[in-house]
């Protein structure tokens, strides 16, 4: 399982890859400078799935659930189903 320190590193790789400040990442989704700061750092422990998911939305990433061992996603799968042809 990933952990909320990945999870928050994964933010921040999110934001430097969009190539965004913190401020400008907050003010596209909607949140405070200080949020982004705590969320990539887990200065509280924990962090919001609300803030969470329109932080990466606003990095232009989305939030998929993956199976435990898998890479594909529930998505994925259904989407080779449609077109006829295997996964990896």
């Amino acid at each position: 399982m990933t952990t909320l320190a990945e999870v928050a590193g994964q933010l921040k790789q999110a934001r430097e890859a969009a190539g965004l400040t913190q401020q400008e990442l907050a003010s596209r989704a909607g949140v405070n400078r200080l949020t982004v700061g705590r969320m990539e750092n887990l200065v509280n422990g924990d962090m919001s799935v609300s803030a969470l998911v329109r932080l990466l939305e606003a990095a232009g990433y989305d939030i998929k659930v993956v199976k435990a061992g898998h890479n594909r996603t529930l998505e994925d799968i259904l989407a080779e189903q449609r077109s006829g042809r295997e996964g990896p």
